[in-house]
This record gives structure tokens, sequence and C-alpha cells, in this order.
């Protein structure tokens, strides 16, 4: 093994192959970058390097004694400075090499010491080789690797040649995968090899381990062994899984989370394949044009499209900082499986984390609700004015929404998704902040039917003129602005002959309720719900029957909207 045969950082092989050529040899040399990027296999060059005696020309040459030694690990001077009994490095071993350092070497040119934890020295063992940084003897050498380099000091930093590591590219470890594989005779496909690049993130070493589990089972290595052997859901099944969450489609997510459950997935990984995608999804949404390079490349830009059709930034937001969470948790959960779960339901229904994204779900949903009752009143006043009335397309509700184009082809997981949820399920109540759309007639009632058709209606009607009021008053509020929304609420009402009586307490309640916009709601809920016009009038009082609103019941309709709350 030589600079030639080192993958990859060609920046860091290239500076550090030409200090050898050269005879510029520092005393203290610096790898810092991430985990699997090479540092260790490059210390060990460096170490055979400055042992090699030079035989075939190449530095280091891989046939002497020397760089043997180094290469296999049992060259006496070439000593590990490391603290396996301690999560931190203290001093001791720092000074128990000291005492040696002075010594010239045995067998070498330079006394190597090798110190793979650079952060994890306490401030005792950084000051203890502080001192010897500063005069080192001629002999002396030293080789610091560290993941972190803002934990190594900067007096350490300041006498070392620092060489920064990066990623390895996926290109590259495919390259080393398929050689590999073709000298151990493994059967290992393009699409398994991607795959498992993609899965190392530019770690070779972490790449390789997966490899030999993969080969463990035998046989031909593609992405679907390659899925099955480390227990990942796959791009299709979590972009299903995503369109479930953004669609706040709840059983669907938790039977597709059983399913990939049972067969053999890790629930932690899904949920890290999910923070991916979420990540993927709110890079596409924030940087558009610019961003196409950060993502992962494993998603087409059909089932990008489609998912970022259901989300915006704010959502995406929230779901990765849920997914975050989740992840970090699962190293201490007692049940792996229940936090996946529970995670689905917060991404799924942000009202149930319990936090400020609570909050901000619900006013959210308030101010879309505000923002449609303001508009849709304004559409009715104006509307009443109109002398004849002029048959226009009910507006659409989902008009907001971007439609799809008509030949575009389906999401990819729609031919696999899962059974649609049963339709008794339909006639459950809307969530908290939801308007709740009152049901509407098969076919209107014309103007000039006949009045016999008229006792059918008035027998599908709730029983009781002041029960109709209570069960319309959501309905009511849902459709009128929100300053009129809590005068409703003060007011009782009676259907009598045709007519809607609204019995209001004060004349001020009257004043604010007695208009045309809150007039127009009223007839036309009313009159959808019994089947057949309504007239509205206001007045000051209690109602006739003396029948008074039980107060009791007002509070409980109340905290059943809301989530966690019962009145017993």
């Amino acid at each position: 093994m030589d600079f030639t045969g080192f993958l990859g950082n060609d920046a860091v092989k290239a500076r550090l192959s030409g200090a050898f050529a050269s005879g510029r040899v520092a005393h203290s040399y610096l790898l810092c970058g991430p985990a699997g990027s090479g540092k260790h296999t490059l210390t060990r060059i460096l170490s055979a390097a400055m042992q090699c005696e030079g035989r075939s020309g190449k530095i280091p040459c891989g046939v002497c004694s020397g760089c043997r030694k180094a290469l296999e690990g049992v060259h006496p001077d070439i000593i590990t400075v490391d603290d396996p009994d301690h999560k931190a490095m203290t001093v001791d071993p720092i000074r128990a090499a000291r005492s040696d350092m002075f010594i010239r070497p045995n067998e070498g040119k330079r006394k190597i010491y090798i110190i793979p934890r650079g952060q994890d020295m306490n401030e005792s063992a950084q000051n203890a080789l502080l001192k010897i940084l500063e005069e080192p003897p001629e002999h002396l050498m030293f080789i610091l690797a560290t993941t972190e380099l803002h934990k190594v000091p900067a007096t350490i930093l300041s006498r070392c040649q620092r060489f920064a590591f990066r990623r390895i590219l996926p290109r590259e470890i495919v390259g080393r995968l398929n050689y590999i594989a073709e000298q151990e005779g493994i059967d290992l496909r393009p699409d398994g090899a991607e795959l498992l690049a993609h899965i190392a993130d530019g770690a070779l070493r972490d790449a390789l381990s997966l490899l030999d589990q993969c080969a463990a089972a035998g046989g031909t290595i593609d992405s679907a062994a390659v899925l099955d052997a480390l227990g990942l859901a796959g791009n299709l099944q979590t972009a299903q899984l995503m369109d479930c969450v953004l669609r706040r489609d709840t059983k669907a997510a938790l039977l597709l989370l059983h399913r990939l459950y049972g067969s053999g997935k890790d629930v932690g990984a899904v949920l890290g394949e999910l923070s991916a995608l979420a990540r993927d999804l709110l890079i596409s949404e924030t940087a558009p044009e610019g961003g196409a390079a950060l993502l992962t490349g494993g998603y087409d830009g059909q089932t990008m499209d489609s998912l970022l059709r259901q989300a915006d930034s704010a959502r995406l937001i929230a779901i990765c900082t849920t997914l975050q969470r989740a992840a970090a948790d699962m190293n201490v959960s007692v049940n792996r499986r229940t936090d996946a779960e529970l995670c689905l339901l917060k991404l799924c229904d942000e009202t149930l984390s319990g936090d400020l994204s609570a909050i901000n779900a619900r006013l959210a949903r308030l101010e879309q609700q505000m923002t449609a009752g303001v508009r849709y009143a304004a559409a009715e006043s104006t509307a009443q004015v109109v002398p004849a009335p002029v048959e226009k397309p009910a507006p659409a509700r989902a008009a907001a929404k971007p439609t799809a184009v008509e030949d575009e082809a389906p999401p990819p997981w729609e031919d696999s998704a899962p059974t649609p949820a049963d339709e008794s399920f339909d006639d459950a109540p809307p969530p908290y902040g939801e308007p709740a759309e009152p049901e509407r007639p098969q076919s209107a009632t014309p103007a000039s039917a006949p009045q016999a058709a008229e006792p059918k209606a008035e027998a599908s009607a709730p029983t009781g003129d002041s029960d109709i009021w209570l069960a319309l008053m959501e309905s009511y509020k849902n459709r009128l602005t929100p300053d009129k929304r809590a005068f409703v609420g003060q007011a009782d009402g009676r259907l009598a002959n045709g007519v809607l009586t609204v019995y209001c307490p004060t004349a001020v309640t009257k004043a604010m309720l007695d208009t045309e916009a809150v007039a127009a709601v009223l007839r036309e809920v009313t009159g959808q719900s019994v089947g057949r016009a309504v007239a509205v009038r206001f007045v000051v009082g209690e109602p006739e029957d003396g029948k008074k609103r039980d107060k009791f019941q007002d509070l409980l309709r109340m905290g059943s909207k809301f989530d966690n709350f019962n009145i017993k």
C-alpha cells in the first residue's frame, strides 16, 4: 500500500507524497475529517513511508522490512497512544510515553507516536503533549487524527501541519466496491453498488462493512438485496409514507408502517429515510434553482413535484424537526415501534405534538378559516343585492390548490397504495378548527315545486324548533366572519312556519347580527337543512316558549372540540 492506492482526497495525497519525495517532512501532522474518510489508512501509509528504506524507488516501497512491519502494525518504533479504559484520554498515557520519547529509535529512522483520538484528550493531556511539541527531539514524529477539529486547542494546531479530509465521492466508492467484489468473487450489481455508496454517505469504511454484511447471505447483491439485508424501506415506500403524512392520512400511514415492520424493516431506519426525503423536499421548496446539487438524488422529479404540491416550507420544517427529535430518542427508547407510531401521529396531526408547533398549526388553521369566512361572507352579501337570480357555478372549494395536468402520470406508489379507509369513517366529525360543511341535499327543490313535497322535507328536519338552532350552530359560525361568531353563540333561535326567529339577549347583539350578510348565511344553512326556503328575523328578548339553553350542554359541546379535554 502506497500513496497511489489511497482513494479520494487527491490534494492531501499530492502534498504528502511531494513532501516525502523532497525530504521536507514535518515533525507533527494533524489529520482531520469525517469518520471513514481515510485518516487511519493514511496514518499507516505515513508511518510506513517514514520507516521505508526505499529499495524499489517508491515511498513506501512495501517490500523492505520497515514497510512490512509498519503496515502490519508490529514496528517497534511506531507507538499508538490511547486510553481505551476511559472515554476521554487522560494525561497518564502521555506521561507514560514521555519517558521513552527521548530515547532514539531501535530500528527505523524516527520514533513515531500516533494519537488516533485527538479530540478526546482532556486539558491535562493536551498540556502534557504541548510541552513536547514545543521542542521535540530530532528523531520524534507525531501523527494526530481527529473528527472534531474544534476540540483541539489552538496551541497544538499552530505546531502541526494540518490536512483536512473530505467525504469520498459516491462514484469513487462505487469503483472501489466493484474492484473488491471482482477480487473476492462477489456478484455485485451496479444498482446495488450505487445504493451502498449512497448509504455509506462518503465513508468508504462503512461501504465495505455494508458490502461484507450483504455478501454474507450469498447470491446476487442488487438494490433489493441491500434493502432486505439492511432493513431499509426503499425510495418507493418512503415516498408513499411521506404522501400519507402530507395528506394527514393517519390510518394509511400507520398501516404502511405496520407492513414495513412486519417485513423486517427497522423503524429507526424508516424514520431516517423519511427524514432524508423531508430534507430533499425542503431544499427543493426553498432553493429550487441552485439546490439540485444538494439533493441525495434518490427520487425522480415526478415524485418530488407530486409531494411538493401538498406542503409548504413551514410544514416541511416541522416534519424535519419532529423526525430529528424522534431519531435522537430512538437510541434510549424502550419500545422503538411505539415511538415511531407516535412520531407518525404527530406528523399527520401537528396539534398532537403538545409544543409550539401545535399552537402554530391551530393558528394557521384559524387564519385560513378566517380568510375563507371573510371572502365567503362578502360573496354572499353581494349576491343578495342582485335583483334577478343568475345561475352561477358553485365555487370550487379546492381552487387554491394547483390542479394536476390531465396527462400527467400518477405517482409511482399509486399502484401499490394501501386500500383506502372504510367509507363508514366519512361521517366522523371534522378536526378542531376545520369548517364543518353542512350536508347538501341530493337535488335542490325547484321554486315551482308543488307544496305537497314540503311535508316530506320537514319530516327529515331535526325534531323541535329549538334543536335545529343548536344543531346548526357550528355551521353558522364556520360561514360567518370572526366578529359575528361570538354574537351568534350568545343568541338563541326558533324555527316555526318557515320563519327562523333569532332571539338576541341585548340590543347590541341584535345590532351586530341584524345584517344582510348574517341573514343570508342563516337562510342558506337552515334552508339546506330543512329542505325549503326559510325567512330570518331578529328580535330582542327571550324565546316565547320559555325554554332556556342548558349552559352545561353548551360546555360539553365546546369541550368536545378540544384535544385531550374531557368533562365529567
